[in-house]
């Protein structure tokens, strides 16, 4: 048949054409989709996690590229999707709520678009200090200056949560907003007295401290905790183990919450249910990015899951049997 069409000119025209027809189709494959993976401070947690499910979607899902960006963390990422400038987000699950219901930091402003797709670890509240300082526990804190975290972070957030359950306002300490890297030069410099942070552990900021200098993490007592869950029912008791950070011998009692993963309810179906499989097919990918990626499991998939999830989360995790359709 080919030698027949060459014989005329209108016969090369066709074979001109059908050859032009199928290098169009050879090069069009599906349209690769670009996506935002809003995260956290570069020396937190959330950084190095991001990253590796940023990896493993983009190498797993096709059509799929997304990129891990830096933050100011948790209710900036939740305003960062309400916005549309991000379709994935890591955020703790008590500001996921707050945001969901427009309470607390959200009134008026509710982001009724978050959608869940897993939580993934638990999330300890670390007050770091010097042991020069001699402050054991959270009430020694009074008087002193205390970094809370970020402006808008989850960070600031918990902490005036758990300052305000022991009895400390801004009138009793010296409250500023210090991200996790300005927390460590503050301790270097002798500029804070404490740090905090809100992350897995352990936890690059505290390390990278720990490294130059006698560290000590100041104990959140049961009273505290007693107090604090009164109000907030998201926080659970958590202890710090011993030797987790470099001169720290003891278990260090606190309070933690929950990292999750969150997206839009606008963000297709089939992508979320794609991306969600690929993070639980590749969990070895995320626990060599970070000792956090190691805790996350299908069997704590929706620990503490405060929002609705995602239909596309949803259907792999009815596909597994772990909810009912």
């Amino acid at each position: 048949m080919m030698h027949l069409i060459r014989k005329t000119g209108a016969g090369r025209w066709l074979l001109a054409c059908l050859l032009l027809a199928a290098l169009l189709a050879a090069g069009c494959g599906p349209a690769t989709q670009t996506l935002t993976m809003v995260t956290g401070g570069a020396a937190g947690t959330y950084y190095p996690i991001g990253q590796a499910m940023a990896a493993v979607i983009t190498d797993n899902v096709g059509g799929a590229e997304v990129t891990a960006q830096t933050s100011e963390g948790s209710v900036a990422n939740a305003r960062s999707l309400d916005s549309g400038e991000a379709e994935l987000a890591l955020i703790e699950n008590t500001i996921a709520y707050y945001a969901y219901e427009g309470v607390q930091m959200f009134a008026g402003e509710a982001v009724s678009g978050i959608r869940g797709i897993a939580t993934l670890y638990p999330e300890m509240v670390q007050i770091v200090t010097l042991k020069e300082y001699a402050i054991t526990e959270i009430g020694d804190l009074a008087g002193k200056r205390v970094g809370i975290g970020a402006p808008g972070s989850g960070t600031a957030v918990h902490m005036l949560a758990i300052l305000a359950a022991a009895g400390l306002d801004e009138t009793r300490l010296d409250i500023q907003y210090l991200d996790f890297a300005e927390c460590v030069a503050g301790l270097q410099d002798r500029s804070i007295d404490a740090g905090c942070i809100v992350a897995g552990i352990p936890t690059a900021a505290v390390t990278d401290i720990a490294a130059s200098a006698d560290i000590a993490i100041v104990s959140v007592p049961a009273a505290i905790y007693a107090a604090l869950s009164g109000q907030y029912p998201f926080y659970v008791t958590a202890v710090i183990p011993a030797g987790t950070y470099e001169g720290v011998a003891q278990d260090t009692t606190t309070v933690a919450v929950r990292a999750m993963l969150a997206t839009r309810a606008d963000v297709s179906e089939d992508l979320i249910y794609d991306a969600t499989k690929a993070i639980f097919e590749h969990t070895d990918a995320l626990a060599a990015a970070h000792p956090r990626g190691g805790d996350i499991t299908l069997a704590t998939a929706l620990t503490g899951m405060p929002i609705p999830l995602h239909p596309g989360a949803e259907k792999y995790f009815v596909e597994l049997g772990l909810i009912s359709p």
